[in-house]
């Protein structure tokens, strides 16, 4: 029997990855900040936009 007959897709990876587990990769991590800080920007932008034109 080869290991493809056993092969279970539920059962947890018989992989050590150590010290990588529970890790998120480091381009998601800068890409997560880097979309955070912009769509602040673009919130304070346009709150200051509608500030601003209900003054007037």
């Amino acid at each position: 029997m080869s290991d493809s007959e056993n092969f279970d897709p539920l059962s947890p990876s018989r992989k050590n990855h150590g010290s990588q587990e529970g890790k998120f990769p480091r381009g998601l991590v800068i890409r997560l900040i880097a979309y955070l800080v912009a769509g602040h920007v673009f919130a304070a932008f346009l709150y200051l936009l509608f500030a601003v034109a209900g003054k007037g």
